[in-house]
């Protein structure tokens, strides 16, 4: 069973798998990882999530303020060897639903398109894919998301 944990950016657990979501993103990212990088700071994140398996961190997930309607998701990861067992699905749904909460309709989300796995988990989350925003406008290699939390 996954027991979720609303948290902030100190948890100690957060940070820990934030690291080695970094590491992977270093080798998918590759020379665009520095850019991407510095777009990831998790000390503006407020609302995270963490995901428990038999008292271990396997996964996270977390959201700012986009604007006063959106949040946009960030620093989605689940470890390697709980992939593909619904612990992703349970952190975005948790996510979208503290969202809710908080009274924002839409969540934004990037990407990178070499990330096949994620990209086929956001659609499969019902995301759709909408023109890049902000600092990713004009990047090649990022895909952006949206979703609308009042359908």
């Amino acid at each position: 069973m996954i027991k979720l944990v609303r948290t902030n950016s100190e948890n100690e657990d957060f940070i820990l798998l934030v690291k080695q979501l970094d590491a992977y993103l270093k080798i998918t990212d590759g020379d665009e990882h520095d850019f991407y990088n510095q777009f990831n700071n998790i000390d503006v994140l407020k609302h995270i999530i963490v995901a428990y398996k038999n008292g271990q961190p396997v996964g996270c997930g977390a959201f700012k303020a986009f604007n006063n309607t959106t949040v946009e998701v960030k620093r989605m990861f689940t470890l390697p060897e709980t992939r593909g067992k619904g612990v992703a699905s349970v952190i975005l749904k948790e996510l979208e639903d503290w969202a809710k909460e908080l009274n924002y309709s839409n969540c934004i989300l990037e990407t990178g398109i070499r990330q096949v796995e994620a990209v086929e988990f956001y659609k499969k989350n019902l995301y759709n894919i909408i023109p890049n925003y902000g600092q990713y406008v004009g990047i090649e290699n990022s895909l952006c998301f949206k979703k609308n939390l009042n359908k």
